[in-house]
Protein backbone atom coordinates (compact mmCIF):
# COMPACT_ATOMS: atom_id res chain seq x y z
CA UNK A 1 0.00 0.00 0.00
CA UNK A 2 2.87 2.85 1.25
CA UNK A 3 4.57 1.49 -2.29
CA UNK A 4 1.23 2.22 -4.54
CA UNK A 5 0.68 5.38 -2.45
CA UNK A 6 4.75 6.51 -3.11
CA UNK A 7 4.36 5.89 -6.67
CA UNK A 8 0.97 7.95 -6.75
CA UNK A 9 2.77 10.61 -5.29
CA UNK A 10 5.51 10.93 -7.76
CA UNK A 11 2.84 10.56 -10.85
CA UNK A 12 1.10 13.58 -8.96
CA UNK A 13 4.93 15.53 -8.59
CA UNK A 14 5.61 14.66 -12.35
CA UNK A 15 1.95 15.90 -13.41
CA UNK A 16 2.66 19.42 -11.69
CA UNK A 17 6.01 19.84 -12.80
CA UNK A 18 4.19 19.14 -16.29
CA UNK A 19 1.75 21.55 -15.76
CA UNK A 20 4.05 24.29 -14.57
CA UNK A 21 5.95 23.82 -18.12
CA UNK A 22 2.92 24.34 -19.73
CA UNK A 23 1.57 27.44 -17.78
CA UNK A 24 4.70 29.47 -17.91
CA UNK A 25 5.08 28.65 -21.84
CA UNK A 26 9.00 29.63 -21.49
CA UNK A 27 11.20 27.19 -23.25
CA UNK A 28 14.77 26.91 -22.82
CA UNK A 29 17.07 26.61 -26.11
CA UNK A 30 20.61 25.65 -25.96
CA UNK A 31 23.23 27.24 -27.78
CA UNK A 32 26.05 25.08 -28.64
CA UNK A 33 29.73 27.36 -29.61
CA UNK A 34 32.82 25.46 -30.75
CA UNK A 35 35.95 27.00 -29.35
CA UNK A 36 40.01 26.25 -28.39
CA UNK A 37 39.00 25.77 -24.84
CA UNK A 38 35.97 23.16 -23.12
CA UNK A 39 32.51 25.00 -23.56
CA UNK A 40 29.22 24.77 -22.23
CA UNK A 41 26.38 24.96 -23.99
CA UNK A 42 24.27 28.24 -23.60
CA UNK A 43 20.73 28.48 -22.33
CA UNK A 44 18.76 31.51 -23.55
CA UNK A 45 15.16 31.69 -23.18
CA UNK A 46 11.88 31.21 -25.88
CA UNK A 47 9.25 32.95 -25.33
CA UNK A 48 7.69 31.49 -28.96
CA UNK A 49 4.52 29.89 -27.27
CA UNK A 50 3.95 32.93 -24.82
CA UNK A 51 1.30 35.11 -24.32
CA UNK A 52 1.53 39.08 -25.40
CA UNK A 53 0.68 41.78 -23.07
CA UNK A 54 0.77 45.23 -25.06
CA UNK A 55 1.41 48.19 -23.16
CA UNK A 56 -1.55 49.99 -24.43
CA UNK A 57 -4.03 47.58 -22.57
CA UNK A 58 -2.54 48.87 -19.26
CA UNK A 59 -2.76 52.13 -20.05
CA UNK A 60 0.25 54.00 -22.24
CA UNK A 61 0.30 56.89 -23.55
CA UNK A 62 2.85 58.48 -25.92
CA UNK A 63 4.48 61.17 -24.59
CA UNK A 64 3.07 60.74 -21.06
CA UNK A 65 6.00 59.27 -18.73
CA UNK A 66 3.96 58.98 -15.62
CA UNK A 67 0.96 57.03 -17.48
CA UNK A 68 3.74 54.53 -19.70
CA UNK A 69 6.30 53.68 -17.01
CA UNK A 70 3.36 52.57 -14.75
CA UNK A 71 1.36 50.91 -17.95
CA UNK A 72 4.83 48.99 -18.17
CA UNK A 73 4.99 47.56 -14.92
CA UNK A 74 2.19 46.37 -14.58
CA UNK A 75 2.89 44.49 -18.22
CA UNK A 76 5.73 43.19 -16.29
CA UNK A 77 3.90 41.99 -13.49
CA UNK A 78 1.38 40.57 -15.77
CA UNK A 79 3.47 38.74 -17.72
CA UNK A 80 5.71 37.35 -14.49
CA UNK A 81 2.29 36.06 -12.68
CA UNK A 82 1.34 34.56 -15.63
CA UNK A 83 4.49 32.28 -15.56
CA UNK A 84 5.87 33.94 -18.84
CA UNK A 85 4.70 36.38 -21.13
CA UNK A 86 5.86 39.18 -23.88
CA UNK A 87 5.41 42.61 -23.08
CA UNK A 88 5.18 44.46 -26.20
CA UNK A 89 5.78 47.90 -27.03
CA UNK A 90 4.50 49.30 -30.07
CA UNK A 91 5.50 51.45 -32.81
CA UNK A 92 6.22 55.04 -31.64
CA UNK A 93 7.84 56.86 -29.25
CA UNK A 94 7.29 55.81 -25.87
CA UNK A 95 8.55 58.30 -22.86
CA UNK A 96 9.40 56.02 -19.64
CA UNK A 97 11.10 56.11 -16.43
CA UNK A 98 13.15 53.08 -15.23
CA UNK A 99 11.97 49.19 -16.59
CA UNK A 100 12.29 47.17 -13.98
CA UNK A 101 12.46 42.98 -14.82
CA UNK A 102 11.00 40.10 -14.04
CA UNK A 103 11.97 36.41 -14.44
CA UNK A 104 9.96 34.95 -17.29
CA UNK A 105 9.46 38.47 -19.18
CA UNK A 106 10.68 39.28 -22.73
CA UNK A 107 10.50 43.06 -23.10
CA UNK A 108 9.54 42.98 -27.02
CA UNK A 109 9.99 46.25 -29.39
CA UNK A 110 7.92 45.99 -32.61
CA UNK A 111 9.94 47.65 -35.40
CA UNK A 112 9.16 51.73 -35.43
CA UNK A 113 8.78 51.60 -31.32
CA UNK A 114 11.35 53.66 -29.45
CA UNK A 115 11.75 53.72 -25.41
CA UNK A 116 12.79 57.03 -24.77
CA UNK A 117 14.21 56.83 -21.19
CA UNK A 118 14.20 60.19 -18.80
CA UNK A 119 17.51 62.38 -18.53
CA UNK A 120 15.54 62.80 -14.67
CA UNK A 121 17.84 61.12 -12.16
CA UNK A 122 15.23 61.08 -9.72
CA UNK A 123 13.54 58.72 -12.03
CA UNK A 124 16.02 55.92 -11.37
CA UNK A 125 15.24 56.51 -7.54
CA UNK A 126 15.18 54.46 -5.16
CA UNK A 127 18.51 53.30 -5.23
CA UNK A 128 19.61 49.54 -5.74
CA UNK A 129 22.37 47.15 -5.57
CA UNK A 130 24.45 48.46 -8.28
CA UNK A 131 28.03 48.66 -8.84
CA UNK A 132 30.47 51.32 -10.12
CA UNK A 133 33.90 50.07 -11.93
CA UNK A 134 34.35 46.78 -10.06
CA UNK A 135 32.97 48.05 -6.51
CA UNK A 136 29.59 47.34 -5.63
CA UNK A 137 26.75 49.91 -3.89
CA UNK A 138 23.57 51.27 -3.86
CA UNK A 139 23.34 53.88 -6.75
CA UNK A 140 20.69 55.04 -9.04
CA UNK A 141 18.88 52.42 -10.92
CA UNK A 142 20.13 51.72 -14.56
CA UNK A 143 17.50 52.56 -16.45
CA UNK A 144 16.67 48.57 -17.48
CA UNK A 145 17.42 46.84 -14.75
CA UNK A 146 17.20 42.83 -13.79
CA UNK A 147 17.97 41.90 -10.42
CA UNK A 148 18.00 38.25 -9.75
CA UNK A 149 16.06 37.56 -12.68
CA UNK A 150 15.97 34.20 -15.21
CA UNK A 151 14.65 33.80 -18.17
CA UNK A 152 14.59 37.51 -19.75
CA UNK A 153 15.05 38.91 -22.50
CA UNK A 154 14.71 42.29 -24.70
CA UNK A 155 14.08 41.61 -28.23
CA UNK A 156 12.42 43.42 -32.03
CA UNK A 157 13.31 46.00 -34.38
CA UNK A 158 12.73 48.81 -31.95
CA UNK A 159 15.00 51.17 -30.82
CA UNK A 160 16.23 51.93 -26.79
CA UNK A 161 17.50 55.28 -26.77
CA UNK A 162 18.45 57.19 -23.30
CA UNK A 163 18.12 61.32 -22.98
CA UNK A 164 21.19 63.01 -22.39
CA UNK A 165 20.90 65.98 -21.26
CA UNK A 166 21.82 65.44 -17.31
CA UNK A 167 24.15 62.25 -18.09
CA UNK A 168 26.40 64.75 -20.70
CA UNK A 169 26.62 67.26 -17.86
CA UNK A 170 27.62 64.36 -15.62
CA UNK A 171 30.39 63.60 -17.74
CA UNK A 172 32.50 65.73 -15.83
CA UNK A 173 34.83 63.98 -12.54
CA UNK A 174 34.27 67.63 -10.66
CA UNK A 175 36.48 67.31 -6.83
CA UNK A 176 32.98 66.41 -5.66
CA UNK A 177 32.61 63.25 -7.52
CA UNK A 178 36.02 62.10 -7.16
CA UNK A 179 35.57 62.58 -3.00
CA UNK A 180 32.91 60.14 -3.59
CA UNK A 181 35.03 57.81 -5.29
CA UNK A 182 37.68 57.95 -2.51
CA UNK A 183 34.92 56.93 0.10
CA UNK A 184 33.74 54.20 -1.89
CA UNK A 185 36.96 52.82 -2.45
CA UNK A 186 37.62 53.09 1.32
CA UNK A 187 34.01 50.90 1.86
CA UNK A 188 34.94 48.22 -0.53
CA UNK A 189 38.31 47.71 0.68
CA UNK A 190 37.54 47.47 3.98
CA UNK A 191 34.17 45.46 3.52
CA UNK A 192 31.82 47.51 4.79
CA UNK A 193 28.34 46.33 4.20
CA UNK A 194 25.72 47.55 1.38
CA UNK A 195 24.02 49.76 3.30
CA UNK A 196 26.88 52.18 4.12
CA UNK A 197 27.43 52.23 0.24
CA UNK A 198 25.38 54.84 -0.27
CA UNK A 199 26.07 56.74 -3.43
CA UNK A 200 23.10 58.49 -4.24
CA UNK A 201 23.47 62.29 -2.71
CA UNK A 202 24.26 65.51 -4.22
CA UNK A 203 27.36 65.59 -5.46
CA UNK A 204 28.36 61.90 -6.31
CA UNK A 205 26.71 61.90 -9.60
CA UNK A 206 27.26 57.80 -10.48
CA UNK A 207 26.42 57.83 -13.53
CA UNK A 208 23.35 54.10 -14.05
CA UNK A 209 24.26 51.72 -16.82
CA UNK A 210 21.96 51.48 -19.45
CA UNK A 211 21.56 48.21 -18.77
CA UNK A 212 22.24 45.74 -16.27
CA UNK A 213 21.37 42.19 -15.28
CA UNK A 214 22.26 41.74 -11.78
CA UNK A 215 22.73 38.27 -10.76
CA UNK A 216 20.63 36.75 -13.53
CA UNK A 217 20.76 33.49 -15.87
CA UNK A 218 19.61 32.92 -18.84
CA UNK A 219 19.30 36.72 -20.84
CA UNK A 220 18.77 36.91 -24.40
CA UNK A 221 18.88 40.45 -26.53
CA UNK A 222 18.33 40.59 -29.98
CA UNK A 223 17.71 42.59 -32.39
CA UNK A 224 17.43 46.25 -30.75
CA UNK A 225 18.82 49.48 -32.00
CA UNK A 226 20.43 50.99 -28.59
CA UNK A 227 21.15 54.92 -28.91
CA UNK A 228 23.54 56.82 -26.10
CA UNK A 229 24.18 55.60 -22.38
CA UNK A 230 25.02 57.43 -18.58
CA UNK A 231 27.83 54.42 -18.79
CA UNK A 232 28.46 51.73 -19.38
CA UNK A 233 26.03 50.38 -22.27
CA UNK A 234 25.10 46.92 -21.57
CA UNK A 235 26.27 45.29 -18.12
CA UNK A 236 25.10 41.77 -17.00
CA UNK A 237 26.98 41.48 -13.66
CA UNK A 238 27.87 37.81 -11.91
CA UNK A 239 25.29 36.42 -14.59
CA UNK A 240 25.27 33.03 -16.64
CA UNK A 241 23.93 31.99 -19.98
CA UNK A 242 23.77 35.56 -22.14
CA UNK A 243 23.89 35.58 -25.66
CA UNK A 244 23.52 39.18 -27.29
CA UNK A 245 22.44 39.01 -31.11
CA UNK A 246 21.81 41.33 -34.18
CA UNK A 247 22.37 44.44 -32.03
CA UNK A 248 23.60 47.73 -33.52
CA UNK A 249 24.97 49.92 -30.00
CA UNK A 250 25.80 53.55 -30.53
CA UNK A 251 26.97 55.73 -27.43
CA UNK A 252 29.63 58.45 -27.98
CA UNK A 253 29.81 60.00 -23.88
CA UNK A 254 32.31 59.44 -21.85
CA UNK A 255 32.73 55.35 -20.40
CA UNK A 256 30.50 54.88 -22.96
CA UNK A 257 31.79 50.88 -23.18
CA UNK A 258 29.23 48.53 -25.55
CA UNK A 259 29.33 45.43 -23.22
CA UNK A 260 30.90 45.12 -19.95
CA UNK A 261 30.56 41.22 -18.97
CA UNK A 262 31.57 41.49 -15.45
CA UNK A 263 31.85 38.38 -13.31
CA UNK A 264 29.51 36.71 -15.94
CA UNK A 265 30.11 33.39 -17.53
CA UNK A 266 28.54 31.26 -20.62
CA UNK A 267 28.17 34.65 -23.07
CA UNK A 268 27.76 34.85 -26.67
CA UNK A 269 28.06 38.32 -28.43
CA UNK A 270 27.51 37.75 -32.29
CA UNK A 271 26.23 39.62 -35.79
CA UNK A 272 26.45 42.85 -33.58
CA UNK A 273 27.79 46.44 -34.43
CA UNK A 274 29.39 48.76 -32.03
CA UNK A 275 30.00 52.37 -32.13
CA UNK A 276 31.32 53.71 -29.40
CA UNK A 277 32.51 56.24 -27.23
CA UNK A 278 34.93 53.83 -25.32
CA UNK A 279 35.71 50.34 -25.38
CA UNK A 280 33.90 48.14 -27.67
CA UNK A 281 33.89 44.81 -25.40
CA UNK A 282 35.43 45.48 -21.82
CA UNK A 283 35.74 42.33 -20.42
CA UNK A 284 35.65 43.21 -16.68
CA UNK A 285 35.76 40.54 -13.08
CA UNK A 286 35.83 43.43 -10.07
CA UNK A 287 37.97 45.03 -8.14
CA UNK A 288 40.02 44.18 -5.68
CA UNK A 289 38.96 43.36 -2.35
CA UNK A 290 35.43 43.22 -3.73
CA UNK A 291 35.92 41.01 -6.41
CA UNK A 292 38.43 38.76 -4.05
CA UNK A 293 35.19 37.90 -1.75
CA UNK A 294 32.81 37.24 -4.72
CA UNK A 295 34.98 35.18 -6.11
CA UNK A 296 33.60 34.89 -9.34
CA UNK A 297 35.62 34.98 -12.94
CA UNK A 298 34.18 36.12 -16.06
CA UNK A 299 34.59 32.80 -18.09
CA UNK A 300 33.48 31.11 -21.53
CA UNK A 301 33.32 34.50 -23.36
CA UNK A 302 32.71 34.64 -27.02
CA UNK A 303 32.32 37.52 -29.49
CA UNK A 304 32.25 36.67 -33.33
CA UNK A 305 31.34 37.78 -36.26
CA UNK A 306 30.70 41.72 -35.04
CA UNK A 307 31.97 44.83 -36.72
CA UNK A 308 33.18 47.96 -34.81
CA UNK A 309 32.92 51.65 -36.21
CA UNK A 310 34.53 53.10 -32.73
CA UNK A 311 36.12 52.58 -29.50
CA UNK A 312 38.83 52.16 -27.68
CA UNK A 313 39.75 49.02 -27.82
CA UNK A 314 38.15 45.70 -30.21
CA UNK A 315 38.04 44.09 -26.90
CA UNK A 316 39.52 45.40 -22.98
CA UNK A 317 39.99 43.16 -20.23
CA UNK A 318 40.53 44.73 -16.91
CA UNK A 319 41.43 47.06 -15.44
CA UNK A 320 38.96 45.34 -13.26
CA UNK A 321 40.08 41.78 -13.36
CA UNK A 322 40.64 41.25 -9.88
CA UNK A 323 37.88 37.79 -9.92
CA UNK A 324 40.12 36.58 -12.76
CA UNK A 325 39.42 35.93 -16.54
CA UNK A 326 39.89 33.12 -18.16
CA UNK A 327 38.67 31.29 -21.84
CA UNK A 328 38.03 34.11 -24.12
CA UNK A 329 37.27 33.98 -27.80
CA UNK A 330 37.17 36.72 -30.50
CA UNK A 331 36.65 35.68 -34.18
CA UNK A 332 36.02 36.80 -37.82
CA UNK A 333 35.36 40.67 -36.88
CA UNK A 334 35.95 43.91 -38.57
CA UNK A 335 37.29 47.36 -37.14
CA UNK A 336 36.32 49.24 -40.09
CA UNK A 337 38.87 52.31 -42.02
CA UNK A 338 38.49 55.31 -39.90
CA UNK A 339 37.28 53.91 -36.95
CA UNK A 340 39.24 55.65 -33.99
CA UNK A 341 40.59 52.28 -32.61
CA UNK A 342 44.12 51.99 -29.69
CA UNK A 343 44.12 48.69 -29.57
CA UNK A 344 42.70 45.31 -31.27
CA UNK A 345 43.33 43.65 -28.07
CA UNK A 346 44.59 45.42 -24.86
CA UNK A 347 44.76 43.96 -21.62
CA UNK A 348 45.15 45.80 -19.01
CA UNK A 349 45.87 45.60 -14.94
CA UNK A 350 47.69 47.45 -12.01
CA UNK A 351 49.50 46.39 -8.53
CA UNK A 352 46.16 46.32 -6.77
CA UNK A 353 44.05 43.85 -8.83
CA UNK A 354 45.41 40.76 -8.34
CA UNK A 355 43.25 38.50 -10.40
CA UNK A 356 44.32 36.71 -13.40
CA UNK A 357 44.17 36.55 -17.21
CA UNK A 358 44.64 33.19 -19.25
CA UNK A 359 43.72 31.68 -22.60
CA UNK A 360 42.21 34.62 -24.87
CA UNK A 361 42.69 33.97 -28.18
CA UNK A 362 41.93 36.51 -31.35
CA UNK A 363 41.57 35.15 -34.93
CA UNK A 364 39.98 36.13 -38.34
CA UNK A 365 40.67 40.04 -37.62
CA UNK A 366 40.63 42.82 -40.33
CA UNK A 367 41.48 46.16 -39.14
CA UNK A 368 42.31 49.62 -41.07
CA UNK A 369 44.69 51.95 -38.87
CA UNK A 370 45.40 51.65 -35.53
CA UNK A 371 46.40 54.61 -33.09
CA UNK A 372 48.46 52.56 -30.90
CA UNK A 373 48.80 48.66 -32.34
CA UNK A 374 47.54 45.00 -32.34
CA UNK A 375 48.14 43.82 -28.92
CA UNK A 376 48.54 45.97 -25.94
CA UNK A 377 49.49 44.21 -22.64
CA UNK A 378 50.20 47.26 -18.88
CA UNK A 379 50.42 46.08 -15.94
CA UNK A 380 50.55 49.96 -14.16
CA UNK A 381 47.73 50.98 -15.41
CA UNK A 382 45.97 53.10 -12.42
CA UNK A 383 44.98 56.46 -14.22
CA UNK A 384 43.60 58.43 -11.87
CA UNK A 385 43.70 56.37 -9.04
CA UNK A 386 47.49 56.15 -8.69
CA UNK A 387 47.41 59.89 -6.88
CA UNK A 388 43.62 59.44 -5.49
CA UNK A 389 43.70 56.97 -3.17
CA UNK A 390 47.32 54.90 -1.63
CA UNK A 391 47.25 50.76 -2.20
CA UNK A 392 46.31 49.03 0.85
CA UNK A 393 46.64 45.29 0.05
CA UNK A 394 49.22 44.57 -3.35
CA UNK A 395 48.68 41.76 -5.58
CA UNK A 396 49.98 41.23 -8.45
CA UNK A 397 48.18 39.41 -12.13
CA UNK A 398 49.79 36.44 -13.91
CA UNK A 399 48.69 36.67 -17.44
CA UNK A 400 49.33 34.22 -19.56
CA UNK A 401 48.09 32.30 -22.72
CA UNK A 402 47.00 34.58 -24.94
CA UNK A 403 46.99 33.68 -29.09
CA UNK A 404 46.61 35.90 -32.05
CA UNK A 405 46.54 34.79 -35.46
CA UNK A 406 45.34 35.48 -38.45
CA UNK A 407 45.04 39.62 -38.16
CA UNK A 408 45.42 41.92 -40.97
CA UNK A 409 45.96 45.82 -39.85
CA UNK A 410 46.18 49.01 -41.48
CA UNK A 411 48.59 51.61 -40.05
CA UNK A 412 49.96 50.67 -36.38
CA UNK A 413 52.61 52.06 -33.89
CA UNK A 414 53.84 48.45 -33.04
CA UNK A 415 52.41 44.83 -33.07
CA UNK A 416 52.40 44.26 -29.96
CA UNK A 417 53.77 46.43 -26.73
CA UNK A 418 53.67 44.27 -23.40
CA UNK A 419 55.03 45.70 -20.24
CA UNK A 420 55.30 43.21 -17.64
CA UNK A 421 56.44 43.45 -14.08
CA UNK A 422 59.95 42.03 -13.16
CA UNK A 423 58.74 40.20 -10.29
CA UNK A 424 55.65 38.43 -12.46
CA UNK A 425 56.52 38.55 -16.12
CA UNK A 426 53.67 38.18 -18.53
CA UNK A 427 54.36 34.38 -19.83
CA UNK A 428 53.25 32.36 -23.27
CA UNK A 429 52.40 34.87 -25.88
CA UNK A 430 51.62 33.27 -29.51
CA UNK A 431 51.46 35.38 -32.78
CA UNK A 432 51.08 33.45 -36.08
CA UNK A 433 50.51 35.61 -39.32
CA UNK A 434 50.02 38.92 -37.93
CA UNK A 435 51.08 41.67 -39.85
CA UNK A 436 50.08 45.37 -40.62
CA UNK A 437 50.70 47.28 -43.67
CA UNK A 438 52.65 49.82 -41.79
CA UNK A 439 54.77 50.04 -38.88
CA UNK A 440 55.22 53.11 -37.27
CA UNK A 441 57.70 52.48 -34.46
CA UNK A 442 59.39 48.72 -33.66
CA UNK A 443 57.49 45.57 -34.22
CA UNK A 444 57.72 44.45 -30.78
CA UNK A 445 58.19 46.86 -27.51
CA UNK A 446 58.70 44.09 -24.61
CA UNK A 447 59.56 44.07 -21.08
CA UNK A 448 59.44 41.21 -18.44
CA UNK A 449 58.01 38.57 -21.60
CA UNK A 450 58.46 34.82 -21.13
CA UNK A 451 58.11 32.78 -24.04
CA UNK A 452 56.79 35.03 -26.55
CA UNK A 453 56.20 32.85 -29.71
CA UNK A 454 56.41 35.11 -33.28
CA UNK A 455 55.13 32.83 -36.39
CA UNK A 456 54.81 36.00 -38.68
Amino acid sequence: MKKITLCFAVLLSLLFLSFKKDKSGVTLQEVIVKTPFEMPSIKIPDFSNCKEFSILDFGAVKGDKEKTSKAIEKAIAKANKAGGGIVVIPEGEWLTKKIHFKSNVNLHLKKGAILLFSENPKDYLPAVNSTWEGYECLNYSPLIYAYQCKNIAITGEGELKAKMDVWKVWFKRPKAHMESLKRLYYLASYNKPMKERQMVNDTANFRPQFIQFNRCSNILMDGLTITNSPFWTIHPFLSKDVVLRNLKVYAHGHNNDGFDPEMSQNVLIENCVFDQGDDAIAIKSGSNQDAWRLNTPSKNIIMRNCTVKNGHQLVAIGSELSGGIENVFVDNCTVVEGAKLNHLLFIKTNERRGGYVKNIYMQNIVSGKIDQGVLGIETDVLYQWRDLVPTIERKLTPISNVYLENIRAGDVQFISRILGQKELPVENIFLKNVKAQKVQGENYIHQNVLNFVDKN
